[in-house]
């Protein structure tokens, strides 16, 4: 290209040359003219077939080089972003996330693409929502860096981590407003990961034996020190299962179990009405939402449709309900207490549930107060630390709603999957056949 580009200059610095020497052709006197006239058209035909086209090509490659450096340096800054070890998450205003790098998921335990266009404030403690979101705004409106500590969610153990977070705004192209990129620090080091393998990393084999080298307590060998693989290589044995594979083989067995427990649950015993107040849920319907509570769900609550509230139906729609059934772990009796005592109609989850026959998933709820509040005005989801619920409308395939079932669950436990919400909702319609049934 630079030999192209230099006989190009030469050209067109000839070129130049030729011209000047027609613009002094001019003096000529006009009987003398004709042949510096026929020179002139044979330079401009020169222009037009050959100095044109040069310049256009070069001109093309000059553009198409910018624009392979413009890609290189992006897919190194998107690199230099996903492979950092410090927590990295790029914010909106309101603090949704646009990007996070490898270290953030693991920190904050979800994939990059199930947190892209969620809250970020769903993975922090509730006390430390509200102030998080009012300093994102404020970087977000150029009033300078802000820097603040915040907390991850409650686990069993006690406390979620505290973090300190750095945030900067940033402008991205072609974009009105601004972004807030923010930087998590922990208190110790930072959150291990293994990056896809690249240029200039290790290999595969190498990984191992250095993972190995460390289980052993020994020093890894350096790779020079390493036996060469022999040329005849022996076949791999088939690969068993991945992971991911296992593990949804397993849950699918334990929903298959759980699905027959509670079945078998309804079925074992005499059905029992509902007491006549209302208060207790049908004796069957108790002893199938006990087989949940534990093993499924760390909460269980049960709203029933109220005594007498069949007249007030319209037509599918509910009539009013009432908590019949709460179900928690031992050491809260307090929580229990206040959510026994709730009116569902002050819980816009459970009405709307009821109201539209619709069930609903949330992981890491960001309205807390979708399941109401207690007598002091706090949520109940703060209080009982929830970090994933299911709500199903029970009732029979095509008859009213006769009741919804809330499920919690809390700390540091998986999150309700689609698989568990399909199979949640099957046992849904066999607890809606039960109430009917109960019944007077």
């Amino acid at each position: 290209m630079a030999g192209v580009e230099q006989s190009a200059g030469g050209e067109l610095a000839d070129f130049r040359k030729r011209v000047e020497e027609l613009r002094s052709a001019r003096t000529l006197p006009s009987q003398e003219q004709q042949p510096t006239l026929d020179a002139a058209l044979f330079e401009l035909q020169h222009v037009v077939d050959v100095l044109l086209p040069r310049y256009e090509g070069l001109a093309g490659a000059e553009r198409n080089n910018h624009s392979r450096a413009g890609t290189e340096e992006q897919q190194l800054l998107r690199a230099l972003f996903q492979r950092t070890p410090c927590v990295v998450a790029l914010l909106d205003p309101d603090t949704v996330v646009r990007r996070l790098n490898f270290a953030g998921t693991i920190l904050f335990g979800m994939r990059a693409g199930y947190a892209t266009g969620r809250p970020l404030t769903g993975s922090l403690a509730p006390e430390v929502r509200a102030a998080f979101r009012s300093q994102v705004a404020a970087v977000a409106r150029n009033e300078g860096d802000r820097s603040m500590v915040v907390r991850l969610l409650r686990t069993p153990d006690g406390p979620g981590e505290p973090l300190r977070a750095t945030m900067t705004a940033l402008r991205p192209p072609q974009e009105p407003g601004n972004a807030v990129l923010t930087v998590f620090h922990t208190g110790g080091a930072a959150p291990a990961y293994d990056p896809p393998s690249v240029n200039g990393t290790e290999r595969e084999d190498e990984q191992r034996e250095n993972r190995a080298a460390r289980q052993r307590g020994s020093t890894p060998a350096p790779p020079a020190q390493r036996a060469a693989p022999s040329a005849r290589q022996v076949p791999d044995p088939p690969r068993p299962l991945s992971r991911a594979h296992l593990a949804e083989v397993t849950q699918g067995a334990e929903l298959m179990d759980l699905l027959d427990d509670t079945t078998t649950a309804l079925l074992s015993g005499p059905p029992g009405d509902a007491a006549p107040d209302g208060e207790r849920p049908p004796a069957a319907v108790e002893r199938a939402l006990r087989e949940l509570h534990g093993r499924f769900a760390d909460w269980v609550v049960l709203d029933q449709e109220a005594p007498g509230a069949e007249a007030a139906r319209d037509g599918h729609a509910p009539g009013a309900l009432r908590r019949s059934l709460v179900l928690g772990p031992e050491d809260s009796d307090d929580l229990a207490a206040a959510l026994a005592g709730q009116d569902p109609a002050g819980c816009p989850l459970a009405e709307d549930t009821a109201r539209t026959g619709s069930s609903a998933v949330q992981v890491r709820p960001d309205d807390l107060a979708a399941f109401g509040h207690d007598a002091a005005g706090a949520p109940l989801l703060a209080r009982a630390a929830v970090t994933s619920l299911l709500c199903v409308p029970l009732r029979e395939p095509g008859g009213p709603v006769r009741g919804v079932l809330t499920l919690f669950r809390t700390g540091t436990r998986r999150a309700f999957s689609l698989a568990e919400a399909g199979a949640v909702d099957r046992l849904s319609r066999h607890l809606g056949l039960a109430l009917r049934d109960s019944r007077p």
